[in-house]
């Protein structure tokens, strides 16, 4: 089955603007999605890291590489039968609902 990426975009403005009702519905959505398996969490603190041309010179900075309109609030793997159905799951979680956005991103493996 194939696998995807989501990547969940939001801020605490938009979750508080956002019914109860409908916040709790979207969280049992997200646990329903762990119990079929998927693997979700929320965003800690990045670090970048780079090794120009692989000569053990690791350099690290703190902080995030990407920039967005809304913090990155989270991460999950999920299978789905094809983009249709990923959207559809990510859809109903909470950033989706809650006034943020969620990427999807299809994991192509490598031929």
């Amino acid at each position: 089955m194939p696998t995807f990426l989501a990547i969940g975009y939001g801020d605490r403005a938009g979750y508080d603007r956002t019914a109860q009702s409908v916040r709790d519905a979207a969280h049992a959505h997200d646990e329903a999605l762990r119990q079929g398996g998927a693997l979700m969490g929320i965003a800690g603190h990045p670090v970048q890291v780079r090794n120009p041309g692989a000569a053990g010179q690791v350099q690290t900075t703190q902080g995030p590489y990407l920039a967005s309109a809304l913090p990155v609030a989270g991460f999950s793997v999920i299978e789905a039968t094809g983009m249709a159905e990923a959207i559809e799951m990510a859809a109903k979680t909470p950033c989706a609902v809650a006034h943020g956005v969620v990427e999807v991103w299809p994991l192509e493996q490598p031929q």
